[in-house]
């Protein structure tokens, strides 16, 4: 018991420069998630239950849009994707008789920062370190979205406008630096910007929602990108090297 209260306090702190940093994000979620028209309470349990920027952006992109259920479904679908191998990788840190609701639980909240720091702990994952940067992890992302829906209503037009461009920023910042670290990355990048414009233009395909696009267009890029460019792993690399 003692093990899992020092575990639970270290989880907790090292949350706290996460919760802030997603405090801030999330806001600016928030602005997106009122142009889509969500309430503040909507928009906090959005946020509470699919813990993943790009997926919320995208699902409230395809409200905006007026878009079916299947699309949002599957739009979050595709851009959450990754939080399934980040999962499976946690899961090999698991001792092996750790019961199925500690590793739903955990599964819940897997998002890119919580998944590094908790990745990065030697030896066997106590879950209750996790669960102790979720407490003010999840709190803060729902909290903030919820705060942003707030402030869209009360903040003068052009203000609301300008807030919602920094969710833009966050992503080019995601997409930058290994763009210029990969030139693959770098070339699909670029072609997903040219082809996302193109299928705003050309007949038939315009016609579709932007989300039905959107949705294409990952699967299509991101198809020829794992055929033409595979990623090696890292017994593949060694035994090339042999």
């Amino acid at each position: 018991m003692n093990s899992h209260r020092k575990s639970l306090g270290e989880g907790f702190r090292d949350g706290v420069p996460i919760g802030l940093g997603y405090l801030a994000v999330s806001f600016s979620l928030g602005v997106a998630a009122k142009q889509a028209g969500l309430t503040a309470v909507q928009g906090f349990f959005a946020s509470l239950l699919n813990n993943a920027s790009a997926g919320e952006y995208a699902g409230f992109t395809v409200i905006a849009a007026a878009g079916t259920y299947f699309e949002i479904f599957l739009m979050t679908l595709i851009a959450n994707a990754r939080y399934l191998l980040m999962s499976c990788a946690l899961s090999q840190k698991f001792a092996p008789g750790t019961p199925l609701i500690h590793r739903i639980l955990i599964g819940y909240d897997v998002t890119d920062e919580l998944f590094g720091i908790t990745i990065a702990r030697p030896g066997i994952l106590d879950p209750y370190y996790t669960y102790g940067a979720i407490l003010i992890a999840a709190p803060c992302w729902a909290g903030g979205t919820a705060l942003g829906i707030i402030a869209g209503n009360i903040l003068p037009v052009r203000v609301v406008s300008a807030l919602s461009v920094a969710l833009f920023g966050m992503f080019l910042a995601i997409i930058v630096p290994p763009s210029r670290d990969n030139r693959v990355v770098g070339g699909f990048v670029l072609a997903g910007f040219v082809c996302s414009f193109l299928a705003g233009k050309l007949p038939l395909i315009s016609s579709l929602s932007g989300g039905t696009r959107t949705i294409i267009l990952t699967v299509l890029l991101a198809g020829l990108a794992a055929y033409f460019f595979p990623v090696k792993d890292e017994e593949e690399v060694q035994d090339a090297a042999q």
